[in-house]
């Protein structure tokens, strides 16, 4: 296991961290495309927001941090996929590396948070609501990136109610 970078954090420091309407962004990283959703500012809801179309890492890693200027983002919550037995694989090997090299282009703190099956449950419920499979391709990515926010949103609030 790598040593921490000094801009990841763990969930439970980020409140201290926060101003009163400080935004989240997650990102559900793949290999072709990178899923943004954003928290509104009482960081109580996370939204679909867009998807990069990942070409090559300083075109992509431009094209985020002019989303999170835009928004004035306050941390990125990045999907960790670990494997089902907790242990982690080549993918989440890559969304390590992949904020290491981030943390050159940015200081804003980067959270991981566990994204097993996050996809599946988003693709899961849109074959629910009977969203046919090109629209799915269209969403699926955004939509895996607000499952992921939405449960560290949830994660925060508990936290700050015990």
């Amino acid at each position: 296991m790598t040593a921490p970078s000094s801009n990841v954090l763990e969930l439970s420091s980020l409140p201290a961290r926060l101003q009163r309407f400080d935004r989240l962004m997650g990102l559900d990283l793949g290999t072709k495309t990178i899923g943004l959703a954003l928290s509104d500012v009482e960081r109580g809801l996370a939204s679909p927001l867009d998807t990069i179309a990942r070409v090559k890492f300083s075109q992509d890693a431009d094209r985020l941090l002019a989303q999170a200027a835009r928004f004035d983002v306050a941390a990125f919550v990045i999907g960790l996929p670990l494997n089902m037995d907790g242990t982690e694989g080549p993918r989440a090997q890559s969304t390590r590396a992949f904020v290491r090299a981030m943390a050159q282009k940015t200081a804003t703190p980067f959270i991981f948070w566990d994204e097993r099956l996050s996809t599946a449950a988003v693709t899961r419920e849109l074959i629910a609501q009977d969203v046919s499979r090109a629209k799915r391709a269209a969403v699926v990515d955004r939509m895996a990136a607000a499952y992921i926010l939405q449960g560290a949103l949830d994660r925060l609030r508990a936290l700050s109610s015990s």
